[in-house]
């Protein structure tokens, strides 16, 4: 079912430790139904409003489904009771801590379903029960699994700092896919800073409103990166390395699309994101912080260097620069901590193999001299080396 409604958390959840990775899939299913009955403008205010408030209360229940949704959320929906089944097998503990995300979370979408975010506070607080509360409840996840130490239990700031940086991330790059939707659009760029660019928010899409529109848009993107410095101090704090790749690649992948979206009229008037193979370099190689750094680093200094650019047409463009400064200094700092130096080179996986066999060609030859058991000791420590050399050679930990 994960597979159906992400695909790409589907992959990432499966590098989790067995320990975490059927708690963590649930926490996100129960919460993309959850989302689910929120996003669908077909479901009548008056039973919207009360379901999200018991929600939590629907997964102790195995015969609750519902009809709501499109796409693959129509059979997450229509088949929820698996849900259910598979979330009353895990542990107690992990059920409490999704439960509780799960009741707060549904109170703070009641809230706002007929509110508009008028402020950047009010912002800040949808943005906080939509994403923040699930880098609570992740956190306390891993600390209920004693893969990170007990302090993630009770550590809410950073972890929300580390949710908001993904959901406006979110919310700035889906702009022409909100403003468009049917059968009525949900918008949460904030009116006190959309309002200071245009008197309609739709009135970005127009092309000779280009100028108001990336004013107001790099705004967005300057206030997503005062988040970023709490995400790189959670981040140190991880100590399992399965973990720590879960949670730095999808803030990797928002900084990478913020600086996309900086200054880009694409925003709105297409889909911006980062390249595949880029996406894919970093779901692949990602694992150490100072990999994390110099991702950080990289997007921030390309941020800073449009910022640049601007200083005399956007009154943004110096704070932005100043953000940007300032992730670049903690990643410089960063990388003498956690040094780049410390790995092995990377190679391509025709050299580590070509390596290898040189290797295992070299110890074969030495072999012939030696009496029959050496040779056949010899031989099994050759395939040893073998494989743990290409391992170590492509591992970054």
């Amino acid at each position: 079912m994960l597979n159906r409604v992400s695909r790409s958390f589907a992959v990432v959840i499966q590098s989790l430790p067995t320990e975490l990775r059927d708690a963590v899939c649930l926490f996100y299913l129960v919460l993309r139904a959850l989302d689910t009955v929120e996003d669908d403008m077909a479901v009548a205010v008056d039973v919207k409003v009360p379901l999200l408030r018991v929600f939590h209360e629907k997964i102790y229940d195995r015969s609750w489904k519902m009809s709501c949704g499109y796409g693959p959320y129509v059979d997450l929906m229509q088949q929820y009771p698996l849900v259910t089944d598979a979330f009353l097998r895990i542990k107690p503990m992990y059920q409490k801590v999704i439960a509780d995300i799960t009741r707060r979370m549904g109170e703070g979408m009641a809230e706002f379903i007929e509110k508009e975010v008028l402020t950047v506070k009010e912002y800040d607080l949808y943005c906080h029960y939509v994403a923040g509360l699930v880098g609570i409840g992740l956190s306390q996840l891993f600390a209920s699994s004693q893969l990170e130490s007990e302090e993630f239990a009770n550590m809410e700031d950073l972890a929300n700092h580390m949710g908001l940086f993904l959901q406006k991330t979110n919310i700035i790059r889906d702009y022409l896919e909100d403003i468009n939707e049917e059968p009525a659009p949900r918008m949460f760029w904030p009116k006190e800073v959309w309002g200071r660019y245009a008197r309609r928010l739709d009135a970005f899409k127009a092309p000779e409103n280009a100028a108001a529109s990336l004013g107001c848009l790099n705004e967005l993107v300057t206030d997503a990166l005062r988040h970023a410095p709490h995400s790189l101090a959670y981040m140190a704090k991880l100590r399992n390395h399965d973990v720590f790749r879960f949670c730095a690649i999808p803030q990797v992948m928002a900084i990478g699309t913020l600086a996309l979206c900086y200054n880009n009229r694409g925003v709105f008037t297409g889909v911006v994101k980062m390249r595949r193979g880029e996406t894919a370099k970093y779901v692949q190689q990602l694992c150490t912080m100072a990999d994390l750094h110099q991702a950080f680093d990289r997007f921030a200094g390309s941020i800073s260097a449009r910022a640049s650019e601007l200083v005399n047409t956007d009154k943004n463009a110096k704070l932005a620069l100043r953000r940007a400064a300032e992730i670049q200094e903690i990643c410089q700092k960063g990388l003498e901590q956690f040094p780049a130096a410390r790995k092995l080179p990377q190679l391509s996986r025709v050299q580590v193999l070509w390596k290898a066999l040189a290797y295992y060609g070299l110890g074969y030859q030495a072999r012939a001299h030696l009496p029959e058991l050496w040779q056949q000791c010899l031989a099994y420590v050759l395939i040893f080396m073998l494989f743990a050399y290409t391992v170590l050679r492509r591992a970054k930990w």
